[in-house]
């Protein structure tokens, strides 16, 4: 599904020494997989996920996604930001529709798959309700709605519950993999909690500091469908103490 092939990143501003975000980063994800990325604040996550997106270009490497080399956004991903970003002069309803707008779709035409994303996200009786009259987690539930109601195969997830209360936190992925399980994609989700990265991802991909490259990338084995008091199983246990040691580990130092 995503490919990723010796890829480099390195933004030029007009002032200033040039910053190196990823460098010579492979990495292949299948359809349908779940896939977590997690690193230390700053080592490219979201810009990996703006290159697959088509958002950013590479500064060298290739991006593609479904064999189809990646040079500008397309219709076939659906993203979802840190903050739910719905326009407060809009209901659920039509916030959901608001991504079917701009992609030039008719919104009578999806207005029955919006009303079944809003069920299935939990939200059934609060289509006509506006973003105020909302939780975080409602809002948050919207934008995924959002992102998926053109039927993306790929939706890219950057921090989605990261401004979240723990609570809330925990309910949201719970909801998640529901939301998965029921309409299955492939999901590139970048998070800096790695108890979240493990219950939710098949794989989870560990990267360095700045400039960003693959620490590692390990197999969650543990049975579907996940459940939060999994934390205490000790393969999880093991999991987390393997990806916090990867994250908090110190480089190498250069030669002199």
């Amino acid at each position: 599904m995503i490919d990723l092939d010796r890829v480099t990143k390195v933004f030029r501003p007009r002032r200033g020494e040039p910053v190196r975000a990823l460098e010579d980063v492979t990495l292949s994800v299948k359809e349908n997989e779940f896939v977590s990325l997690v690193g230390p604040s700053g080592c490219g996550k979201s810009t990996l996920l703006k290159l697959v997106a088509g958002l950013v270009p590479a500064s060298s490497g290739t991006v593609r996604v479904r064999g189809q080399d990646v040079r500008e956004p397309y219709p076939d991903a659906g993203f979802v930001f840190q903050s739910a970003v719905l326009l407060p002069w809009r209901t659920v309803l039509d916030n959901v529709l608001f991504s079917i707008e701009m992609l030039g779709l008719s919104a009578r035409a999806h207005h029955d798959r919006a009303l079944g994303l809003i069920d299935l996200a939990g939200l059934a009786g609060f289509e006509q309700k506006y973003p105020a009259e909302l939780s975080g987690g409602m809002q948050q539930r919207v934008a995924i709605c959002r992102a998926l109601v053109h039927d993306p195969s790929l939706l890219l997830m950057d921090e989605p519950f990261g401004a979240l209360d723990a609570l809330t936190r925990e309910e949201m992925s719970l909801e998640l993999l529901r939301i998965w399980d029921e309409r299955r994609k492939t999901i590139l989700f970048v998070t800096h909690s790695i108890p979240e990265a493990i219950l939710l991802a098949d794989r989870v991909v560990v990267m360095t500091p700045r400039p960003g490259r693959l620490a590692r990338v390990l197999d969650i084995e543990l049975p579907r469908p996940r459940r939060v008091d999994m934390e205490f199983d000790d393969r999880f246990k093991k999991y987390s103490e393997e990806i916090r040691g990867l994250i908090t580990a110190r480089p190498p130092r250069a030669p002199r």
